[in-house]
């Protein structure tokens, strides 16, 4: 019977020099609360799927992350969210994007995958099947951060506002996301994201394009991605990063491989976290930093860079 597994990351990009020590320490606590808390519930007899949602909720409702709780800000000054959630048993996945007013999009996410025929829903339209099914709403002011707002304040004072290459620069990074592998063997990945500080209202980045910035089957592995998210969608970076995985290639050599092809054909940074479906792993980035944390074999291990 294979091990359970749960690998977690809280976003590629720079960390700046200014309070490093402080958010390193947030940063680190963050994944590792995730992973802990996935890990338990597998152990407890929760699915793959289960324990995925379980790891992003947690890091969706810490500030530190830039998804959830603490989400970017677009040049409107609205909080708008994407997320997906995908089980590795049957291809199954749920997806939202440019959500408002939801606390945990990653759960609307596994909502959408359970209980409708849809993989992706949008807009007023997420919003009317949060309210439908049950999913918690709150006042997005219960979403938004001081450092949010600062964040987006510094966009606006850009001559050319926003930088296409943002994400790899954003201090709160871009994304959330876990990877998990339960004790029957069945994969599950999870993501959830804020976006862009600055971001055109209604603009959707690759968190919630299946194939993009997640995916996994049962039959090969799981890959989720973070960073420059309309060179990840360009690149299918985690379908891509699959079928290398498919040819026989380990995580960590599947992972770098299509980061580097990301870098040579489109000039993109990102990171990765990958499983394939013998609990194997690939923490994998061509950015300054990524935090991640990983529980196997009751074994906590954790970074900020590619393992």
């Amino acid at each position: 019977m294979p091990g359970a597994v749960v690998l977690v990351h809280g976003g590629a990009g720079k960390i700046p020099k200014a309070n490093n020590d402080v958010d390193n320490q947030a940063r680190l606590y963050g994944v590792k609360s995730a992973a802990t808390a996935a890990y338990e519930a597998l152990l407890a007899g929760a699915s793959a799927v289960d324990a995925a949602e379980t790891a992003v909720r947690c890091l969706e409702d810490f500030p530190v992350f830039n998804a959830g709780v603490g989400s970017r800000l677009n040049l409107a000054g609205e909080v708008e969210m994407d997320a997906a959630i995908m089980d590795g048993r049957g291809l199954r996945a749920g997806a939202v994007g440019a959500v408002k007013n939801v606390k945990n999009p990653v759960s609307l996410a596994r909502k959408i995958m359970d209980l409708t025929p849809h993989v992706l829903l949008v807009g007023e339209g997420a919003s009317q099947f949060a309210q439908e099914s049950g999913v918690q709403l709150v006042p997005m002011q219960e979403l938004i951060t001081e450092k949010s707002r600062r964040a987006l304040a510094q966009v606006k004072s850009l001559p050319f506002g926003i930088d296409p290459k943002a994400e790899e620069e954003e201090e709160e990074h871009g994304t959330v996301g876990a990877a998990v592998m339960d004790t029957a063997g069945n994969l599950a990945t999870s993501i959830s994201t804020g976006g862009i500080s600055g971001k055109h209202v209604g603009r959707v980045g690759d968190s919630p394009i299946i194939g993009g910035g997640i995916y996994c089957d049962n039959m090969v592995g799981a890959a989720v991605a973070t960073g420059q998210g309309e060179s990840i969608i360009r690149t299918c970076l985690a379908n891509n990063i699959i079928q290398l995985m498919s040819t026989g290639m380990a995580p960590q050599q599947a992972g770098d491989s299509a980061l580097e092809t990301m870098r040579q054909r489109v000039s993109g940074l990102a990171g990765v976290i990958v499983l394939d479906r013998h609990g194997n792993s690939g923490i994998c980035c061509n950015t300054g930093h990524m935090s991640w944390a990983q529980l196997k074999d009751n074994e906590l291990s954790w970074g900020l860079s590619a393992g």
